[in-house]
């Protein structure tokens, strides 16, 4: 009987191994993901092949997290955005709060969250069933992905590399995001390739 126990747990547990798909890996293609944003509109990985891709997933943000308080209420999130921008890089917010949970917002909300933070993502996707947050294995608000032209993953980790909610952390720190993407302009490997995301859990 224990014999025949341990056999179906293991049946079970590849099943779910199998079913839960793959955390992503640096060097490897980037997880596909389809995901409507707060207007409507629909955006693929593939659609952006050939730019670079910051997912905030691959920003995964929850305005009422303290940790994304942060660096939006001190403006950095927005000057990092802008900066993306100007180098041509395409930055998606990620929300995968779901219905009920903290940080969970309308279409309508996400677009007013954008205009009264004078953020400048390329786009917000609402992931609220949370399939792309999963395949990105994203466990924290902020949790920062890059992905490069040809469709990898470069980055994956924290925005800075000083794990506080206090906003007078962000000049002495690491800016790993705003880092990488200027050695990926000058030609150069990302340093710091994996680093540990710190923040407020998402609301799956």
């Amino acid at each position: 009987m224990f014999k025949h126990l341990f056999q179906m747990t293991l049946i079970i547990l590849a099943l779910y191994a199998c079913g839960s798909g793959a955390a992503p890996r640096v060097g490897e293609p980037a997880p596909d993901f389809e995901g409507v944003d707060s207007r409507g509109e629909v955006h693929r990985l593939a659609d952006y092949r050939g730019k670079i891709v910051v997912l905030e997933v691959l920003e995964w943000t929850n305005h009422d997290c303290p940790f994304v308080r942060k660096h939006y209420g001190a403006g950095n999130m927005q000057d990092q955005q802008r900066e993306a921008a100007a180098q041509g890089v395409v930055w998606l917010s990620v929300i995968s709060s779901a219905p009920g949970k903290q940080g969970h917002v309308s279409p309508g909300e996400a677009d007013e969250l954008t205009r009264n933070r004078d953020a400048h993502p390329h786009a917000v996707i609402l992931d609220t069933e949370g399939k792309i947050g999963r395949s990105y294995a994203a466990k924290t608000t902020p949790h920062m992905f890059i992905i490069d032209a040809d469709g990898k993953l470069v980055y994956m980790g924290g925005i800075d590399s000083i794990t506080s909610a206090n906003p007078d952390d962000i000049p002495p720190a690491t800016q790993y995001v705003r880092v990488a993407l200027q050695e990926m302009g000058a030609g150069k490997p990302v340093s710091s390739a994996v680093t540990k995301p710190y923040g407020c859990s998402v609301k799956y």
